[in-house]
């Protein structure tokens, strides 16, 4: 009885590309990273890269703070004005508007008659990082006499 013919196992896939282009595939079953020497390289990257970040969200939380400085004054200004066209202190309407940590820089101007009736308020633009002034924001709003 003859012999059953034994089957040869089959070649790994990458043999014809060995076959081909031995360097190639020598270079690609090596350490991937061993020939460019660039291990590690996103993570110095990432760290060169975090102050920019850190800046940059900085600025952006300062925009927020001086926006949001912006909005109350427009509505301390209007505070006043309500107040002062019934009689009342302006300040301390502009005053309870507005929180603590602007309350400091505050500046309430009423104008009675003219061009400029109506009351103006400033409000100093705090600053995220140390005691540095930024500027000062105004606004201004006008009631007619509710008194009378």
């Amino acid at each position: 009885m003859p012999r059953a013919r034994q089957r040869e196992p089959a070649p790994p896939r990458w043999a014809a590309a060995r076959a081909v282009a031995p360097r190639a595939v020598a270079r690609c079953t090596a350490h991937p990273r061993a020939d460019t020497g660039q291990a590690g390289q996103a993570t110095v990257e990432l760290v060169a890269l975090l102050p920019l970040v850190a800046v940059l969200a900085g600025m952006l939380w300062q925009a927020v703070v001086a926006g949001q400085a912006v909005w109350l004054a427009g509505s301390a200004a209007r505070a006043a004005a309500r107040a002062s066209a019934l009689g009342a202190d302006a300040r301390a309407a502009a005053r309870g508007v507005l929180p603590d940590r602007l309350e400091p820089g505050l500046a309430v101007v009423e104008r009675p008659g003219g061009r400029d009736e109506g009351v103006r308020v400033a409000v100093r633009i705090p600053s995220i990082v140390g005691d540095t002034r930024l500027g000062t924001v105004t606004a201004r709003a006008r009631l007619r006499d509710q008194t009378r």
